[in-house]
């Protein structure tokens, strides 16, 4: 099953598929897409950032873009939904849910959601839903896709909050975990220190620190050691660059510090690790 929906005028792109077929996995490979992968039974192996996952049935996983995601052309359980920023970010949408919200930050950990039944249900009929609409070539099909994908993500968010222990967080506190997520993803190459996300978000590094320790959620030292380790590792495995070429790419103005930091952070030098994954 492959179903497209592109918009020639604004380049919005948003498929469903099974990857059953070479030009549904040759999307895996294709750059500035969303991806929400689905097993919809059984359980599915796949390789995320060159770690396996086993996703059982009714898991769902969100990967950014930046998430490199390998599937097997022979599996017969999952269901995905692919969309870029101009399909679902062209306007303004909720903050909670737009494309960089709890789901979509380029976590080093793409996150996975367990459905409840009632959600199966709803994921089930959703997808009837959208294989009627994909149907309807009309000028209004693309708003009709964006209003079912925009019900996904809302639901899923509401599961990975509760996942998470953060249902009773309000919606001010839950923007500040997500705006000091997508500050990270967009500065982490040259800014390193929790102070430096705190003065962009006009708080004290003590305060933002407390925050997410008094909320059980990862500190902000390490979500942003994280991001540049995960980038680290992707640069060694799919890049020609130099050890030293990657150490001054994010940052470091020492190569020394940078091995240094990295065999912190995966227990390898990078040189280790570049060897052991080829």
């Amino acid at each position: 099953m492959k179903l497209d929906y592109h918009n020639i005028r604004d380049e919005g792109i948003f498929i469903v598929t099974s990857f059953q077929c070479g030009p549904s996995l040759h999307l895996l490979t294709e750059k500035d897409l969303y991806k929400i992968v689905w097993c919809v039974s059984g359980e599915q192996e796949l390789t995320v950032d060159g770690y396996d996952v086993i996703l059982k049935a009714n898991q769902v996983l969100f990967c950014t873009p930046d998430n490199i995601v390998n599937i097997p052309k022979d599996n017969y359980g999952l269901i995905s939904y692919i969309f870029n920023r101009e399909f679902y970010c062209i306007q303004n949408q909720d903050a909670e849910v737009s494309c960089l919200g709890l789901l979509f930050y380029g976590s080093s950990n793409a996150p996975v959601v367990d459905l409840l039944l009632r959600e199966q249900n709803s994921m089930s009929a959703m997808l009837v839903l959208f294989q009627e609409e994909f149907e309807n070539k009309d000028h209004i099909q693309g708003e009709m896709l964006r209003a079912m994908l925009k019900r996904m993500l809302i639901t899923a968010t509401r599961l990975i909050k509760t996942d998470r222990h953060q249902e009773n967080l309000s919606t001010k506190q839950v923007d500040l975990i997500r705006k000091f997520n997508i500050l990270v993803e967009q500065h982490f190459k040259e800014k390193h220190q929790v102070a430096d996300y705190a003065d962009l978000l006009f708080k004290s590094p003590k305060t933002l620190s407390n925050f997410f320790r008094k909320h059980d959620v990862k500190s902000p030292l390490k979500v942003i050691n994280e991001r540049i380790a995960l980038e680290a590792k992707r640069l060694l495995r799919n890049s020609e660059m130099t050890a030293e070429e990657i150490a001054y790419d994010l940052g470091y103005g020492e190569p020394s510090h940078f091995s240094k930091f990295f065999k912190k952070q995966t227990g390898r030098t990078p040189l280790e690790y570049r060897k052991n994954e080829f």
